[in-house]
């Protein structure tokens, strides 16, 4: 069997990697752990026969993409996961039915129009359409929208950043899926505000949808995770992430180790 290189950065996910490691191990695969070094200035020399997958921070997950460091790399193809990018696709299962794009600095300059526009008077939620995530999508009171309230200066200078802004929606339980070629390998249920598993993924309705999705709409890689949410009694999807970048929370470790790895060795260049 093939050998494959797993280059993980263990301390951005602590609580998965260890289940990760394992799967990993136990499948005679092999680990490398990354150093931030790396990124920024020259990679070590990987086998260009052995097919090498990355898996840590979301930072470095793009920096391996764009400058092309090991075959298949770190599944994260900026711009086909930008919300711009896909949302037009995923319309008919997406949380968010109305939407905008726009620049921050404009959001600012008109938010009360803007919000209108939406159907909203009093609150927003608004997101960067980045799959890079340089703030985290928030509810703010259309009043008090400023490049403060979007955390500008932290990890972004730019005023022009494009967000999305929407409704805010009262969202319930969330799930997240691994996506291998247009199929659901793995689940697991998340809490979006303490960022932690907190159950398999085994809701049928939930999964049903993943499966819908991962099937039926263009994928924006091979391999991905997309959230799944639970709006009253209805199921949404909530946004697609790149593989590279994404907490697996409890998502079943050797399952994905499997069909990761058996896609990076059947795709890799002979």
């Amino acid at each position: 069997m093939t050998s494959v290189t797993w280059i993980l950065e263990s301390d951005v996910f602590p609580n998965s990697h260890g289940r990760l490691r394992k799967a990993i191990s136990d499948a005679d695969h092999r680990i490398v752990d990354s150093q931030d070094d790396w990124w920024l200035h020259e990679p070590p020399d990987f086998d260009p026969e052995t097919p090498v997958i990355f898996h840590g921070s979301l930072g470095n997950a793009a920096v391996i993409e764009m400058k092309a460091i090991g075959n298949p790399g770190s599944f994260c193809p900026v711009n086909e996961f930008c919300c711009t990018a896909w949302y037009p696709r995923a319309s008919r299962w997406l949380m968010h039915q109305d939407w905008r794009c726009l620049p921050a600095n404009e959001l600012i300059a008109n938010a009360t129009d803007v919000a209108a526009g939406i159907g909203c008077l009093d609150r927003v939620f608004v997101r960067p359409d980045s799959p890079l995530k340089p703030f985290s999508g928030r509810v703010l009171d259309v009043d008090s929208i400023s490049l403060k309230a979007l955390d500008h200066g932290f990890y972004y200078e730019e005023d022009t950043l494009p967000v999305i802004v929407a409704p805010v929606v009262e969202v319930g339980r969330e799930w997240r899926f691994v996506v291998v070629q247009g199929r659901v390998v793995a689940g697991s249920g998340y809490d979006a505000g303490t960022r932690r598993a907190v159950d398999s993924g085994g809701d049928v309705k939930a999964r049903d949808l993943a499966d819908e999705v991962a099937s039926s709409m263009p994928s924006p890689c091979p391999v991905y995770v997309l959230d799944v949410c639970q709006v009253g009694g209805e199921y949404h999807l909530i946004e697609l992430n790149p593989f590279g970048g994404a907490d697996l929370y409890d998502c079943d470790a050797a399952a994905i180790v499997s069909a990761v790895s058996n896609y990076a060795i059947q795709n890799h260049p002979l």
